[in-house]
């Protein structure tokens, strides 16, 4: 594996374990603010990665995709990405039950458009504050960054850090269980329907998020970046 591409793929991988904790922080956050505190009660309400890590999901998937085209498999279209151990939530706790319950589910996506918005101000302030920052902040979204100074990787992770949080957007929700999408799905359904959904197995959540998620991803975060891309060219 080439070295550089090793370096980025271990950058992503710090950053995504980091985005998935606030991601997790923030549902557990919120649900103790409409009144369930299951989650703050366990602990969750913390940006330890230790509390928030689920083997399969923020160890595997990710491992994977780092790894996986080593031996010609790729996962996710070959994007760094993956999900937490569930925040838990006892709906009952809330006033308006369906209407708490997907603001706290919400709050997850919420969280890493924020994450998203702060690493963009760091390569604006870069852009405008640093010399030959314009440069150095479109560089990374071009993956032409060179590495070996303080500056370069901070802008480089700054960057990463738009696209894991863009990605995991997108990524969470789609209507898969145990992602937030499915949630949220859940709680428009009929009772009878809501019975079926719950049978799913987990095993066919996977192979969707194989299969679909990738494609999915890219569909939504290939202009999204390109956004972001020429709102920084502006600055």
């Amino acid at each position: 594996m080439d070295p550089v591409r090793l370096l980025y793929d271990v950058f992503e991988f710090i950053l995504l374990i980091f985005s998935l904790s606030v991601h997790e922080c923030a549902h557990a956050w919120m649900a103790s603010k409409l009144g369930d505190q299951t989650a703050r009660m366990q602990g969750g309400v913390t940006l330890n990665p230790a509390y928030h890590i689920d083997p399969i999901g923020t160890l595997l998937f990710p491992a994977l995709a780092i790894f996986g085209p080593l031996i010609g498999f790729t996962i996710f279209g070959g994007l760094v990405i993956g999900w937490a151990k569930p925040t838990p939530v006892t709906t009952r706790n809330f006033r308006r039950i369906t209407r708490d319950d997907n603001l706290t589910t919400l709050a997850g996506p919420a969280s890493n458009v924020l994450v998203a918005v702060l690493a963009f101000v760091v390569l604006a302030v870069i852009s405008i504050a640093v010399p030959d920052g314009h440069e150095l902040a479109l560089a990374a979204f071009q993956g032409s960054v060179v590495l070996g100074a303080a500056l370069p990787a901070l802008a480089l992770l700054a960057f990463l850090a738009i696209k894991i949080n863009l990605s995991l957007l997108v990524f969470n929700l789609l209507p898969i269980p145990p992602l937030d999408g499915s949630r949220l799905l859940r709680n428009m359904l009929p009772y009878n329907a809501v019975q079926a959904y719950d049978r799913i197995p987990i095993w066919v959540s996977y192979l969707f998020m194989i299969v679909l998620g990738g494609t999915v991803i890219y569909l939504f975060l290939t202009p999204m970046m390109a956004l972001v891309y020429v709102a920084l060219k502006l600055i």
